[in-house]
This record gives structure tokens, C-alpha cells and sequence, in this order.
């Protein structure tokens, strides 16, 4: 092959391109008129879409979870929510991985003081065994005056920690909650 000052010439460009597609026919094995292009799948289209929070930081980016059938099959940042505009970081935009995990808990698991293995018990019981005891330390721990002589009904038995899945809206409901327990110890993750 020739090239003059300026480079390879144009008809050494085409020489050499063609001998590449022969060695690649010869390497692959597919010839280049024998490529068939496929339309990719579109994984969300049927899908149900719902927005959500990301559950891992404190940001609380907003997005848009598809799922098909109880699985999830997409994530997305949310392009109308105010604070990430549609973007999401590598955690966020991984969350299906984590949602379709095999490994992944899905039911409740407890172990009873003393056993050394968790047992699998149903959602009614852990509630109800969750309230019992939420009941019983309130009941226990309840102060309904200070060492002044002060009315503070307050439960000092009980902390909660919020998290940064959670809106406004469920951030409010939660704190009246937590109040009306007489919690004092609330404090949230985007503090932490």
C-alpha cells in the first residue's frame, strides 16, 4: 500500500477495510450481509409503574419502579421529582438487583431468647409480638412527672430512628405517632 505525505489514500482505505471484514468473516464466522439486527425487548412496556423514594441515603431522590407480574423489572430516576430531576447514583439505580435478589429476606425471622437459630414466623404474629412489647416497655418506663414535680409525660424506655425512604408526608404521620407514645429520643438518619 501507498500513502503520500497527507496519509493513507483513499483507495488503500477502502483495500485495507475490506481486508479487515474478510479476517473478521474468517474470526467470527459470520459473513457481513448474514447479520441480522434484533429489536432490543422493552422490559417496562405492560409494566406497572408506582413512584418511590431511594431507601439509601438521606438525599430522598425520587423514582419510578416498574414491575410486571409482583417482580420488579425496572428502576428510574423520577424526571418530575424536585430534587433529582431524573437522576440517580449507581446505588439508586441498582435497586432492582437488590429487589429481585435471591438471598434477599422476604419474611420474617426470629430467634427466641437463648436459641442459637432464626425460625420463620408469619407477619400477624411479629406485629402483634412487635406491639405487645412496644406496650410493655411504654407501660414500664412512662414518667409522668420530673423530679421537680413537673407534668412531662414522656416515655423514656423507647427510642426511633427515622429513615431517608420515607416523604414528608410519612415523616409526619411517623412523628405524630411517635409523640403521642410520648417518645422524646426521635431522631432521624439525614441527622446522623
Amino acid at each position: 500500500m501507498s500513502t503520500d505525505r497527507k496519509g493513507l489514500s483513499r483507495r488503500d482505505f477502502l483495500k485495507l477495510t475490506g481486508a479487515t471484514a474478510v479476517a473478521g468473516t474468517a474470526v467470527t464466522g459470520v459473513a457481513p450481509g448474514e447479520v441480522e439486527a434484533n429489536e432490543r425487548e422493552n422490559r417496562i412496556k405492560g409494566a406497572q409503574s408506582v413512584t418511590t423514594i431511594c431507601p439509601y441515603c438521606a438525599v430522598g431522590c425520587g423514582m419510578v419502579a416498574y414491575s410486571k407480574g409482583g417482580k420488579v423489572v425496572h428502576v428510574e430516576g423520577d424526571p418530575d421529582h424536585p430534587i433529582n430531576r431524573g437522576a440517580l447514583c449507581s446505588k439508586g439505580a441498582s435497586l432492582n438487583q437488590v429487589a429481585n435478589n435471591e438471598t434477599r429476606v422476604t419474611k420474617p425471622l426470629y430467634r427466641a431468647p437463648g436459641a442459637a437459630d432464626w425460625k420463620e414466623v408469619e407477619w400477624d404474629w411479629t406485629f402483634k409480638e412487635i406491639a405487645k412489647r412496644v406496650k410493655k416497655t411504654r407501660d414500664e418506663t412512662f414518667v409522668t412527672e420530673n423530679a421537680k414535680g413537673q407534668v412531662v409525660n414522656r416515655c423514656d424506655g423507647i427510642a426511633h430512628v427515622g429513615s431517608a425512604a420515607l416523604d414528608n408526608e410519612e415523616c409526619y404521620i411517623l412523628q405524630k405517632w411517635m409523640r403521642s407514645l410520648g417518645l422524646v429520643y426521635i431522631e432521624h438518619q439525614a441527622r446522623i
